[in-house]
């Protein structure tokens, strides 16, 4: 995961060495597609790493799927084998930019961005927008914010006998505290 993370910020920044770069391997990435009367799919990986270059916005992530736990270990196991495949894709990506983020207008009280990019999920590619709340403060930035994705949209397939019980559209929350590095 370490030498994952060493690659996108040598991608996303270069030699950039000047640049102030902000970064978390404890990202917290949550994801729910539960519908009403039936069991919650709620899932969380507490170990998303996540880089920002405060100088540019410029933001990524990265998760290796298996990361993401349910309280129920079976559709835990559904989830991996059959839905997001991770044999096959192990990881998911975000690459983007915090549109007209300045670093030095962060202050103790939560300001609203617009976060935009790309989401890669079980190798597809789709264009994410996301509302994100930051601040600033002793030193860290703090970020959460969250959007919807749809599984069709990445050609997750959803067997025909679960599809009452599994939400059309998933909502996806992240919460990060950045440190600089």
């Amino acid at each position: 995961m370490k030498s994952l993370i060493l690659i996108i910020v040598s991608l996303l920044f270069g030699n950039l060495t000047l640049a102030q770069k902000y970064s978390s391997n404890t990202g917290k990435v949550t994801f729910e597609a539960s519908v009403p009367l039936f069991e919650d799919v709620f899932a969380q990986d507490d170990n998303n790493a996540v880089v920002l270059n405060a100088d540019t916005g410029d933001i990524a992530s990265v998760s290796a799927v298996k990361n993401f736990h349910f309280k129920v270990k079976l559709m835990e196991e559904h989830f991996n084998e059959s839905y997001a495949e991770t044999a096959k894709y192990p990881k998911t990506t975000f690459t983007g930019k915090i549109v007209n983020f300045d670093k030095t207008k962060l202050t103790a009280s939560p300001q609203k961005y617009t976060v935009q990019g790309k989401l890669n999920f079980h190798g597809v590619d789709r264009a994410v927008t996301s509302t994100a709340t930051i601040y600033a403060k002793d030193g860290k930035i703090y970020m959460e914010g969250g959007f919807v994705a749809r599984p069709a949209d990445y050609n997750v397939k959803i067997p025909k006998m679960v599809t009452k019980k599994i939400a059309e559209n998933v909502n996806v929350e992240y919460k990060y505290v950045l440190v600089k590095k």
